[in-house]
């Protein structure tokens, strides 16, 4: 027993790391291939390491080799999968907004309380980890301060100690929240991308619904019922809905 589970912690470490490996030796053939512009090949070996475990640089690259490809839909698709992976990267946020310029639909979403558009931008300032570890990091300065409140001397040290320790823990709090929602988005993709050139939204899940209006390839929706095999349920963020073709769209 005791032979059989040293060699099975071998083995995967061994797979560890030959993967690992395999997968810095295609990213090198990766970036070669998108330096000399073959774009083609670049998103080809990008696609195989992204199986390996989702990232979002390499998300980001495939949507830089979609765009160079100007395949619109699919350089938006793996932009947003970037935006999701590191909502605060900057770059990505810049790339995803210039593919989304080169789409047809022009939705205008929804007003929304000042409240709401604080909070998801607080939320998309950091990704799940980060918000997490800010939270670690937090939590151990508000511990920090309980002591100097509890073991100080000077009144005024003691004064600071507390309320330093209750804004900290009121911190900790809120980065906790931030990254169960971040980890909430990821868990929960309920974001898509129309892929097709064009898809006619339905007011019913059967071809013999009515026409709604039509979108186009490269936009944003968000899926409201995936429960039927052919047929989902979508919003836009000006709040039309209706139904949509399963393969007409791709879950970001």
């Amino acid at each position: 027993m005791k032979r059989l589970l040293i060699f099975l912690i071998f083995a995967f470490s061994h797979f560890l790391i030959s993967s690992a490996a395999n997968a810095d030796s295609l990213k090198v053939m990766a970036d070669n291939a998108y330096a000399k512009d073959n774009f083609e090949k670049a998103a080809k070996t990008y696609l195989r390491i992204a199986k390996m475990g989702e990232s979002s640089a390499v998300c980001y690259n495939l949507g830089n080799c979609y765009y160079r490809l100007d395949d619109i839909s699919h350089a938006i698709l793996w932009y947003e999968r970037a935006s999701l992976l590191n909502p605060g990267d900057e770059d990505i946020r810049f790339n995803l907004d210039m593919a989304r310029s080169k789409t047809i639909d022009r939705v205008i979403p929804k007003h929304e309380f000042f409240f709401v558009t604080w909070y998801h931008t607080m939320v998309n300032w950091m990704s799940a980890d980060a918000w997490a570890y800010s939270s670690i990091i937090l939590f151990v300065l508000c511990l920090i301060f309980l002591a100097i409140y509890i073991y100080a001397q000077p009144i005024w040290l003691r004064k600071t100690g507390f309320t330093m320790a209750v804004v900290l823990l009121f911190a900790t709090i809120v980065g906790n929240v931030f990254a169960w929602s971040q980890n909430y988005r990821l868990k929960n993709r309920n974001g898509a991308i129309v892929m097709a050139p064009s898809a006619v939204v339905k007011s019913t899940p059967s071809a013999s619904g009515s026409d709604l209006f039509v979108l186009h390839e490269g936009t944003y929706v968000e899926i409201r019922d995936n429960s039927l095999n052919e047929w989902s349920e979508i919003v836009l963020s000006d709040g039309k809905q209706g139904w949509i073709e399963k393969q007409q769209i791709e879950v970001i």
